[in-house]
């Protein structure tokens, strides 16, 4: 089946209204643009973690309206128009070429080599080092492919610090990947922890492909399994207003002499992460990479 993109140019206020109108006209998906991309006048849009722009639309904003080959593009903008209440705007139009969309996607997702010898491969991929730790682990809709810094920086403190006999947390697992990491660095227990049952399901699947034995939960149920519930190594790779508010719980997870891992940190955050868990145990900085620190700490060895 081939396709066909309707492109408008919209003012910032129209962008919203007029893409839920396009879809209620007959597009089958609609998306909007930077009209000024590549040009000096282009504008990201983007913000901290957590604080993403509520609204994706430029000052001046390009739709598009991706429609079949054979459909009625004219009478889907003017229907579009009058739901909006506006005059039929100009539009072109733009054919979309015949792909295999399963190898294009697969195409832009290569090895990812992390710290001395770690590699997260796609399914569809050779390991680059057969030989090394090699993760199999294919884009998904839980967080940690280990494309991102903080993702990384936890996997090379893992790597650093090997849990060889140790028992490791890995609160906020997203897709299991550090609990993974850990695990095949000869960790004797792994649990991982998400408030996510979606990213619990993921954790779950992506073990099981990697023949890593962990147990995952969401939080309720980690309290009240038969678990223990301190660990020598404790690993959150969240962001720093969450981890602010969880220092007292996460602490308390470390079991006695045990190390605490955070990250999803900026590094002007650092301080301010650092002194919420300072009532607790001392946290420093043990790496940045691309404006990401990750923080570790260790308990008194007291109980």
């Amino acid at each position: 089946m081939s396709w066909t993109e309707i492109v408008i140019e919209v003012a910032r206020d129209q962008a919203e209204t007029l893409s839920d109108a396009l879809m209620d006209a007959g597009a089958l998906s609609v998306s909007v643009e930077d009209a000024d991309e590549g040009t000096e006048a282009e504008r990201p849009l983007f913000g901290e973690p957590g604080m993403e722009p509520a609204e994706a639309a430029w000052e001046r904003s390009r739709v598009v309206a991706l429609a079949d080959e054979g459909a009625d593009h004219a009478s889907i903008v003017s229907q579009a128009a009058v739901a909006c209440g506006v005059a039929t705007p100009n539009y072109s139009l733009r054919p979309v070429a015949e792909q295999d969309w399963v190898r294009l996607t697969q195409s832009q997702f290569e090895p990812i080599h992390i710290g001395k010898n770690i590699w997260v491969v796609p399914s569809w991929h050779d390991a680059p080092d057969p030989n090394g730790l090699v993760l199999e682990l294919d884009p998904g809709l839980a967080f940690g492919t280990g494309s991102h810094p903080t993702t990384r920086l936890c996997m090379e403190w893992l790597e650093a610090h090997a849990p060889q006999g140790l028992t490791v947390l890995d609160y906020g697992c997203g897709s299991g990947i550090l609990a993974m990491v850990a695990n095949k660095l000869g960790a004797a227990q792994v649990i991982g922890v998400d408030i996510d049952p979606q990213a619990i399901e993921s954790a779950r699947y992506n073990s099981e492909r990697n023949h890593c034995e962990i147990d995952y939960y969401l939080p309720e149920e980690f309290a009240t399994s038969s678990h223990p519930q301190r660990f020598d190594i404790v690993v959150a790779n969240i962001l720093s207003s969450p981890l602010k508010l969880m220092a007292p719980m996460l602490t308390s997870r470390v079991a006695a002499g045990g190390k605490l891992v955070l990250s999803g940190i900026l590094a002007r955050q650092a301080d301010e992460v650092a002194a919420a868990y300072a009532p607790f145990m001392k946290m420093s900085v043990w790496a940045e990479h691309e404006g990401w620190i990750a923080l570790s700490g260790q308990s008194d060895g007291t109980a």
